[in-house]
């Protein structure tokens, strides 16, 4: 099977994801992306990537390499990431289970981490995202 390709942040918004989004074809690929992270079932590879990632790539900002959002959008993502993955303690390319990437976040991840991991992201204020992170600490998987 082919690994899921998943930047560092995104590790931590299919915990929180209720459906918004950038675009129709952004949210329906996160809905995707969602599924398979919160489907008991099924134990899928993730290749963890500080750059664009599958979902990216249905977004209206992506470019060829980076995101364009903004002047300084594509610093901010990639800051992200790299402080999600240094907080797991994950390597940058390498691939991992989804079960062993959940383990570690419910392990490692307060929902206050996020006002650090995520400092700045527009979709923080919303409260989805350290909802989520509190639901997998519990053992509840959100489900759409």
């Amino acid at each position: 099977m082919k690994p899921l390709r998943l930047r560092g942040h995104h590790l931590l918004c299919v915990h929180g994801f209720r459906g918004m989004g950038y675009s129709p074809s952004f949210v329906e690929k996160m809905w995707e992306i969602v599924k398979d992270i919160r489907n008991e079932e099924k134990d899928v590879p993730i290749q963890v990537v500080v750059a664009l990632d599958e979902a990216c790539f249905s977004c209206p900002h992506h470019g060829e390499s980076t995101c364009q959002a903004d002047p300084n959008s594509n610093e901010h993502v990639v800051s992200m990431d790299r402080r999600v993955l240094e907080h797991l303690g994950l390597e940058e390319n390498e691939i991992y289970l989804k079960s062993e990437l959940l383990r570690l976040t419910a392990q490692k991840v307060r929902p206050d981490d996020l006002d650090r991991l995520c400092a700045n992201c527009s979709w923080l204020q919303y409260g989805v995202c350290k909802e989520g992170i509190a639901n997998l600490r519990s053992g509840n998987v959100q489900q759409k």
